[in-house]
C-alpha cells in the first residue's frame, strides 16, 4: 500500500514539474508562408516562456477573407500595406502603444518615409520590404530579355506559372503596359487583363504555395516569384542556374507589416513578440533566412548572407497602395473573368 501511495506521489510530482516546464502564455500568429524561421519563433518561447501558434497563408486575400468570416482568435497578422489600410477602413486592427515597441527606432526612415496606407503608423510595424520578381532556369531558357514578354513565349508554354495573387498578376500587366500598378480607369483595366489572358495559355497555372518546389524540380522553367522562396527550396551548390531579376517595365512593391488585430487576448504577448522581432539580432536572422535586404539599420551590420539584391534594386517598384472599395470590386471581377473566365 505504501509502495502504491509513493509511486502515485512520485507520478503526481514528475507531472507537474513538466508542466512547470511548458510555456503557458501563448500567442496566435497568422503569417505567410516561409516568412519566419522555426528556430527565430522557438527562441522567442525560450526566451519568454511564450509559445507561438503558427498558422499561414499564401495570399493577402486568403488572409482578409478568414479574418473578416470570423478568424481563428489570432492575435498578430502580416498583411501587406494595401490591406492594412483596408484593414482600417474596416476596423479590424487595434491601434498601437508604441512606448511599448522600443525597437521601431531601428527602422530605415526611408522605408517608413515611403508608407502612405498608415500615415504615422498607428496600427503597423514594417516587418520587410520587397518585391516580387521573375525566376528563370538558365540551364532550360536563353536568350530572353529582363521583361514581362517572356510570359509570351509560346516556346515556354507548360514550363512558367505565375503568381495567385490578383495585384502581382493585375501590376505585372499595368506596369507591362506603361500603367501604374495602382491604376483605377476601366478602360486601363480592361487593357490589362487582355494582357494576362494572353499570358495565360502559356503558364501551367497561377500558384502561390507550390512554384518554388516546383522551379527547384526542374518541373518550372520561368517563375514570377519571391526571390526567398525560390533560393529557399533550390539547392545552393546550383544557385547559379538561376536568374532572379525585376522586369524592366518595373514590379509591383510590397510592405509586410506586424499588426495586432482588435480584441487581441494576449495584447501584452503581441507587443512582446513584435519588439522581439525589431532586435537587430533577430531582425538579421530573419534577413539572412529570407536573403533581403532589411529595413531594420543596425541589423544590417549583422547580417552574414548576402541579400538576393539591394534596397537600390526596388527604385523602379511601386508600393501597392489601398485602392477604395469600388475599385477593389473591380479589380476582383477582372481577377475572377481571368481565374476562371467571363
Amino acid at each position: 500500500m505504501k509502495k502504491a501511495l509513493f509511486v502515485i506521489i512520485m507520478a503526481i510530482l514528475v507531472m507537474g514539474l513538466a508542466s512547470c516546464g511548458s510555456p503557458k502564455q501563448k500567442l496566435y500568429l497568422f503569417n505567410w508562408i516561409y516568412y519566419i524561421p522555426d528556430d527565430v519563433i522557438s527562441d522567442f518561447t525560450k526566451e519568454t516562456g511564450i509559445k507561438v501558434i503558427v498558422d499561414t497563408y499564401s495570399s493577402n486575400e486568403e488572409m482578409y477573407s478568414k479574418i473578416t468570416a470570423g478568424g481563428a482568435g489570432f492575435d498578430i497578422v502580416v498583411p501587406t500595406g494595401d490591406h492594412v489600410s483596408i484593414m482600417i477602413d474596416d476596423g479590424l486592427l487595434e491601434p498601437l502603444d508604441m512606448t511599448r515597441l522600443p525597437g521601431f527606432k531601428n527602422l530605415d526612415p526611408s522605408a517608413i518615409n515611403r508608407i502612405k496606407f498608415d500615415p504615422g503608423n498607428k496600427y503597423s510595424v514594417p516587418f520587410m520590404m520587397a518585391s516580387a520578381g521573375i525566376a528563370v532556369n538558365k540551364k532550360k531558357v536563353v536568350n530572353y530579355e529582363h521583361s514581362y514578354n517572356i510570359f509570351e513565349r509560346q516556346d515556354l508554354k507548360g514550363r512558367m506559372t505565375m503568381l495567385d495573387d490578383m495585384r502581382e498578376v493585375l501590376g505585372a500587366a499595368l506596369d507591362y503596359l506603361g500603367y501604374s500598378v495602382n491604376e483605377t480607369d476601366p478602360a486601363k483595366l480592361e487593357e490589362a487583363r487582355l494582357v494576362v489572358e494572353r499570358w495565360k495559355p502559356n503558364l501551367v497555372k497561377f500558384d502561390a504555395e507550390s512554384f518554388a518546389k516546383g522551379f527547384a524540380s526542374g518541373e518550372f522553367w520561368v517563375v514570377q516569384c519571391y526571390a526567398e522562396n525560390v533560393f529557399l527550396e533550390y539547392p545552393e551548390s546550383r544557385w547559379d542556374e538561376v536568374d532572379f531579376f525585376f522586369p524592366k517595365e518595373g514590379t509591383p512593391m510590397y510592405i509586410d507589416n506586424f499588426c495586432i488585430l482588435k480584441g487581441a487576448k494576449n495584447l501584452d504577448e503581441s507587443y512582446q513578440f513584435i519588439d522581439y522581432m525589431l532586435r537587430p539580432d533577430i531582425a538579421a536572422r530573419v534577413a539572412d533566412y529570407l536573403m533581403l535586404p532589411s529595413p531594420n539599420i543596425p541589423a544590417r551590420a549583422l547580417m552574414q548572407v548576402r541579400p538576393s539584391y539591394e534596397f537600390e534594386a526596388l527604385d523602379n517598384s511601386t508600393l501597392k497602395e489601398n485602392l477604395g472599395r469600388e475599385t477593389l470590386k473591380l479589380y476582383n471581377d477582372i481577377w475572377r473573368r481571368i481565374r476562371v473566365g467571363s
